[in-house]
């Protein structure tokens, strides 16, 4: 019987226990570790194939079981999940992420088997990755034959000119980039205009884009953002920030040797400048 990989996803080792208890004799589930923060399990996702998490609502170091379903909703063979909470409160949210059952805990055995068939149901038309398969006539040892045709002198100035139409084609036909920021939120696709953008800050290996009324959890590096967003003014102005001169009214001197710029808006931000990069924004600035 095929298994789907299954990754224990709570902060509580009581909780974790008690579920292993419960799948300790389910045929079709093999747990395959156990974690306490969705970074671990995204590091834990790249290298092993799971097909089901269960997962809290809170975990630790800042990023909600929500939260990190947003983060797996671009992927094509993304885990069943299966929230583990405290209310009800949060269900709606669960199921509009794609959530396979959402379990009240504790729970009780006969709830759980509810969910157990919810998982089978999951596992009819669930694929996982599939691992690379070679056989002898696709070895790239095999021999390989090329058949050739005589082309009459009209046929090969015809070859030649598609040919030179479409290298032509292909280096002309770029694809457009809009000046928009894509977001999964909710289970959707949000586009934030650059223009909206007022900083990125860094989180472990993600980041949180901030607009003058909400910030976004983002699967995005630091790095990346900053090379995309660099030729539309936006400046890293330290290891964790990146910042949009557009929206910077201030940089103000601190004791120390220290700057810090701030930014416009209903909420003044306050960020601070790393010794080695002032010298640059002020060139950037014409300061």
């Amino acid at each position: 019987m095929r298994h789907l990989n299954t990754l224990l996803l709570h902060p509580d080792s009581e909780v974790r226990a008690t579920l292993r208890g419960y799948l300790e004799d389910v045929e079709f589930l093999r747990v395959l570790g156990e974690a306490v923060t969705g970074f671990e399990a995204l590091e834990l996702l790249e290298h092993v194939p799971y097909g089901v998490f269960f997962v809290g609502m809170e975990l630790a170091e800042g990023v909600s079981g929500l939260e990190l379903a947003q983060m797996l909703a671009g992927r094509k063979h993304k885990p069943a999940l299966v929230f583990i909470a405290n209310d009800e409160s949060q269900a709606f949210s669960a199921f509009e992420l794609g959530a396979t059952d959402y379990l009240l805990w504790p729970t009780t055995p006969e709830r759980f088997k509810q969910t157990l068939q919810r998982l089978r149901q999951f596992q009819a038309h669930y694929k996982e990755i599939p691992p690379p398969s070679w056989t002898e006539d696709e070895d790239e040892t095999a021999d390989e034959h090329t058949l050739q045709l005589p082309l009459g002198e009209e046929e090969e100035d015809r070859f030649l000119k598609a040919l030179s139409q479409a290298w032509e084609f292909s280096n002309i036909s770029r694809p457009v980039e809009i000046e928009k920021l894509p977001i999964n939120m909710d289970g959707r696709t949000i586009l934030i205009p650059y223009t909206q953008i007022i900083f990125v800050e860094a989180y472990e290996d993600y980041s949180y884009v901030h607009t003058a009324s909400q910030k976004y959890l983002t699967s995005y590096r630091l790095k990346t953002l900053e090379e995309r967003l660099r030729q539309y003014r936006f400046f890293r102005v330290h290891r964790k920030f990146l910042v949009n001169l557009e929206m910077v009214t201030e940089i103000a001197s601190l004791p120390g040797s220290n700057f810090m710029l701030r930014t416009q808006g209903k909420t003044r931000i306050e960020l601070p400048i790393s010794r080695r990069r002032i010298t640059e924004l002020k060139k950037i600035l014409g300061l």
